[in-house]
């Protein structure tokens, strides 16, 4: 059974982490624990892009950004697994520099000294060479770059279509055993 947290920052791209969240509620059988720490910025872009505040009716443990007493924010908590979906570069940045602001950045870095798995659902375009190498180290100390680029060979008919191409990359990512488009099956 898996402990996963699911960070929430303010990039653009809120319907991702809504339909994440959606399907990991779907296949609540795989996981034993799962938290939700959301920055202030992502419930402002969610309730721009979605037109509702939905996240408050997420039937998990939600977690505010200054609570340090979170069990994910120490290694003794156990969890295996963090996504930050979507992950603003600014939270990329700060993962990438060491620097444990909030809780998002603290549970990050204790993921990757964890050796743990985490990953960052980028939706930033373009990239700048900052963005790239943030990204370079954020690989190189352990964590995987799953930039929300959709793809298209499943030819997708609606925006959820779409969406869930990168959801469901992410949940392989993350070992969780979903139904999806497999390319040549």
């Amino acid at each position: 059974m898996k402990k996963t947290v699911v960070a929430i920052t303010g990039a653009s791209g809120s319907i991702y982490a809504r339909n994440l969240l959606q399907k990991l509620l779907d296949i609540h059988l795989q996981w034993e624990e799962l938290s939700v720490v959301m920055t202030e910025n992502a419930k402002e872009v969610w309730k721009t892009e979605l037109g509702n505040d939905g996240w408050k009716n997420i039937p998990v443990k939600l977690y505010s950004t200054g609570d340090f007493t979170a069990p994910f924010a120490s290694g003794s908590g156990r969890y295996g697994t963090m996504i930050i979906i979507p992950c603003s570069a600014g939270t990329l940045g700060r993962i990438a520099s060491g620097v444990s602001n909030d809780l998002i950045t603290r549970a990050a870095d204790v993921i990757l000294k964890e050796r743990r798995k985490l990953i960052c659902v980028i939706r930033e375009t373009p990239y700048n060479l900052v963005h790239i190498h943030n990204m370079e180290t954020v690989t190189l100390a352990g964590g995987i770059i799953c930039p929300a680029t959709p793809s298209l060979y499943s030819k997708p008919s609606t925006i959820d279509d779409v969406v869930n191409t990168v959801v469901d990359r992410v949940l392989d990512l993350a070992g969780f055993d979903i139904s999806s488009y497999r390319w040549g099956q």
